[in-house]
């Protein structure tokens, strides 16, 4: 058994670690609580987006556009949105080992032969990458740093001409979607290229939408001004599904770190008071075995 010095100095550094758990949690709460309200704002203006988006297409469901060119897939990209810091639970590796599944199982022949290359936003998922073998082409770790739309702007576009030009014939994109504190949700999206109207499109949808609303100065000029709108937008709330599930998985690990420290308080307490009444008996017996020995 430990002694008493041991115990006690084991109690104090477990005490100044749920401090900083205590303060991390909360920090984390009160970050949450903006980014939560950040993504809740965000939906229904992306949703809206796609619709808008959608009835167009309805209406021109032969339209010609770089975002819609499904080619014969010889090279894919796979985005993993993780997070620059740890503390977090299995937020990251969840992502990174989706990616790898996706990699292995979607794309087998052009994983094999190197043509399936990964974008890390996130040094985390980086890492975790690494110390499997993968090679990571390209990160983008600052995109985190004073996150807004005009921020993650140049990182969407970059994606986008990826694709037009043919560097990439398909960009997967990997994050976690928030859906409470507690909860994330592994998800994989398919960024480009956009799926064609006719593939999801019946001919009753398409007759409502030819002689529902009128459209200036045509719907094709508004399909090629709402479509770039469209993927930026995307990508922007993918962004901050990210940093809500983010702040969610830290805030319920340094809970759980916190309850864990008590846990561990309690029982280094009760083997403290063990072992001081062990050692209090100890020193009761040699006296009255001295006491003894003087009667003799």
């Amino acid at each position: 058994m430990a002694n008493l010095k041991e115990i006690r100095t084991r109690i104090g550094t477990v005490g100044s670690t749920k401090q900083i758990t205590n303060a991390m949690k909360m920090v984390s709460a009160a970050r949450l609580r903006k980014a939560q309200d950040a993504i809740i704002q965000m939906r229904p203006y992306a949703r809206k987006l796609h619709n808008i988006l959608d009835h167009c297409q309805m209406c021109m469901p032969n339209i010609e556009t770089p975002y819609y060119a499904h080619r014969e897939i010889n090279k894919v990209l796979i985005v993993v949105i993780g997070s620059n810091k740890g503390l977090c639970g299995a937020f990251n590796i969840h992502v990174a080992k989706k990616a790898m599944e996706v990699a292995e199982k979607d794309y087998p022949g052009l994983y094999e032969k190197g043509m399936v290359d990964f974008h890390c936003a996130g040094k985390k998922a980086e890492d975790y990458l690494k110390s499997k073998g993968i090679p990571v082409k390209e990160t983008s770790h600052d995109i985190f740093e004073n996150l807004s739309f005009a921020s993650s702007i140049p990182y969407s576009q970059s994606l986008m001409n990826s694709f037009t030009e043919g560097i990439y014939d398909r960009i997967e994109i990997i994050y976690n979607q928030f859906k409470n504190a507690a909860v994330q949700i592994v998800t994989h999206d398919t960024f480009l290229p956009l799926p064609v109207p006719s593939e999801f499109c019946t001919l009753e949808e398409i007759d409502e939408a030819l002689y529902t609303y009128i459209v200036e100065p045509s719907k094709a000029g508004v399909v090629e001004r709402l479509m770039p709108k469209v993927l930026k937008t995307e990508f922007y709330k993918v962004l901050l599904e990210s940093v809500a599930s983010e702040f969610g998985a830290r805030m319920t690990s340094m809970h759980k770190a916190s309850d864990n420290a008590d846990q561990l308080i309690k029982e280094l307490r009760m083997q403290y008071n063990k072992a001081r009444q062990s050692s209090i008996t100890n020193e009761i017996i040699e006296i009255v075995g001295g006491a003894d020995a003087l009667d003799k």
